[in-house]
């Protein structure tokens, strides 16, 4: 069946409150109060070091050993307030619902590790929307490696020569290049850059426009 894949943060909801806030958490432990604000949603999805290393970077003494050592601390806050701040995008479940109406699996392929990604997905509810779920140590390879996207279209039932990503970042872009399918980004996201500059094939302003994309790209 022909597939589409979603990313999961900046493209199916903002997370980059909770993210910034567990970042911080890390940073007051250390007596340095919030070196995070809401204007670098951008960097909270480039993962946790980068948001390590932007708020480092803005004091004196710390590096990137701190960064290590801060990690798996800034994991642990986040799995403990995963979803205060956490908000679906706009139209987003009602486009996932379309999808399958109209014959199409849809699973997520996330940089998130797993365990977060499940965690999070059934806080807000949405978990048994999808029929599959691969975060970024689901198997030793990630995105942009094609195979991370191929395995999450064969796990949830689909054809991957018929299947296109749906995304918000570079490495959404790079993963469907790999991939040799459709990508089609989000111009909603946090994302610190214009997706546009990416040339997808498809891009959209509202999760209304998605399915006559998707139907335009793999019918």
């Amino acid at each position: 069946m022909p597939t589409v894949v979603f990313d999961l943060d900046g493209t199916l909801a903002d997370t980059s409150g909770d993210l910034l806030a567990a970042a911080n958490a890390c940073f007051q432990s250390l007596g340095l109060g919030d070196l995070l604000t809401p204007a670098d949603k951008g960097t909270a999805l480039k993962g946790g070091r980068a948001m390590l290393r932007l708020g480092f970077s803005r004091v004196e003494g710390f590096g990137e050993a701190d960064v290590d050592g801060q990690y798996q601390p800034l994991l642990r806050a986040y799995a403990q307030d995963i979803d205060s701040h956490t908000f679906l995008y706009e139209g987003a479940m009602e486009a996932v619902g379309d999808l399958k109406s109209a014959g199409y699996k849809v699973a997520i392929c996330t940089n998130k590790p797993e365990g977060l990604a499940e965690t999070l997905l059934t806080r807000l509810g949405i978990r048994h929307e999808f029929a599959a779920l691969l975060g970024a140590d689901s198997l030793p390879i990630r995105k942009p490696d094609p195979e991370h996207l191929f395995e999450t279209v064969r796990r949830a039932g689909g054809d991957v020569k018929r299947c296109l990503l749906v995304g918000d970042t570079a490495t959404d872009r790079d993963t469907s290049k790999a991939a040799g399918v459709p990508s089609i980004l989000v111009t909603f996201g946090p994302g610190d850059y214009d997706v546009r500059d990416l040339s997808p094939e498809g891009l959209i302003g509202h999760y209304s426009e998605l399915l006559p994309e998707v139907r335009r790209l793999i019918g």
